[in-house]
């Protein structure tokens, strides 16, 4: 029999502009998409642990995080 001790998910997200809109609202967009992603993760209590956040120069953002595998117990992944 096997047990999962400790489970967590390294992701890097890419938040992109969109094209059809003037640059200057994208990037607003953006900005407020990758908020809402980071509120999203707290008001679910989502263990995480952003390791980088970057804004590319054309505006996007670039997200590197670990956080929680469904409800497994994290281990020392956040420590």
């Amino acid at each position: 029999m096997k047990r999962i001790q400790a489970a967590c998910i390294c992701q890097t997200v890419h938040f992109l502009l969109k094209e059809d809109i003037s640059h200057d609202l994208a990037v607003r967009q953006v900005q407020d998409e990758a908020a809402q992603y980071k509120r999203t993760l707290e008001r679910n209590r989502t263990k995480h642990k952003i390791l980088e956040e970057t804004t590319q120069p054309d505006g996007s953002v670039i997200i590197r995080i670990i956080k929680q595998y469904n409800q497994s117990p994290v281990g020392n992944y956040l420590d």
